[in-house]
């Protein structure tokens, strides 16, 4: 099999370039799935031991300790491990596309090919910890005799949505990264301060619908599903717990705003930066 990489004659030709060279991004995803992957034990174990640690943490913090409970006639572990597949698969995905220009220097240096086949692969590339967390969460399903409804098929869409959201994030972030190498930084932060910010170990009715702040009434809520990982986290919890968690089509709709957003400016901004990645990294 050979490739061409050659550029493309015109600005149009851009995004006709990203289906020509599939096969480069094929090779590229495959290759940051094998070096991942082959010859250590670890990679696979961490996928499942990282949400499984988490999980019990929060369980025993806000059900134990805190004395929440989940709704329904939910376990709230499920409730945890629920809310952890979408998370751990947009925080690794957010992480690694931040990094992909910088781990593909040698590449983008010396040929043509659209940039923004390295983060979308980074991106697809972490679909593989997700399909693991997965199975964890099958099996848990199975220890707890919790079996989902028809709203399962529905979860795909929830998929989408998270992959959009960690691809228009992971955008502007690789794109920042080259640019600014403090970013390196600053990407872990984003990452420990989200996973807070999240409805991880909690149910979002939790969050109230409005607060009182010297006399003006906030909707707490409302802000509170700016958060694209929100309505991610409610929609997984409502297709994968038989409809039991709460989901508000008000938190959804404002996560695909959201994502939308980040999505169209992201590859605004990458696709400015684009002409300098090589000059500067």
């Amino acid at each position: 099999m050979h490739l061409i990489l050659e550029p493309g004659r015109a600005e149009k030709n851009y995004w006709r370039d990203l289906w020509r060279y599939r096969e480069l991004f094929i090779i590229l995803a495959w290759r940051d799935i094998t070096v991942r992957y082959k010859q250590t034990v670890i990679g696979v174990v961490w996928a499942v031991i990282r949400p499984l640690l988490t999980t019990i943490v929060f369980t025993v913090v806000f059900s134990k300790i805190a004395k929440l409970s989940a709704p329904g006639a939910i376990p709230y572990a499920l409730l945890v491990m629920a809310a952890n597949l979408p998370w751990q698969f947009f925080a690794t995905a957010m992480s690694e596309s931040s990094n992909s220009l910088i781990g593909n220097a040698n590449l983008i240096s010396k040929i043509y090919f659209p940039r923004l086949i390295i983060p979308v692969g980074s991106v697809i590339t972490s679909f593989v910890d997700f399909l693991i967390t997965l199975g964890l969460m099958a099996a848990l399903m199975i220890w707890f005799q919790f079996v989902p409804d028809w709203r399962l098929f529905l979860l795909p869409a929830f998929m989408i949505l998270a992959f959009a959201s960690a691809f228009g994030i992971g955008l502007w972030l690789c794109a920042l990264n080259v640019e600014y190498r403090d970013f390196r930084y600053i990407v872990p932060f984003i990452v420990q301060f989200g996973f807070f910010l999240s409805p991880v170990g909690f149910s979002t009715t939790r969050v109230p619908e409005h607060w009182l702040w010297h006399g003006f009434d906030i909707p707490a809520r409302l802000i509170y599903s700016l958060n694209p990982m929100v309505g991610v986290i409610e929609g997984f919890r409502w297709s994968l717990l038989r409809g039991e968690s709460s989901f508000q089509v008000s938190a959804l709709s404002i996560s695909v705003f959201v994502t939308v957003v980040l999505c169209a400016s992201g590859i605004w901004y990458f696709r400015k930066m684009e002409r300098t990645f090589a000059d500067v990294i």
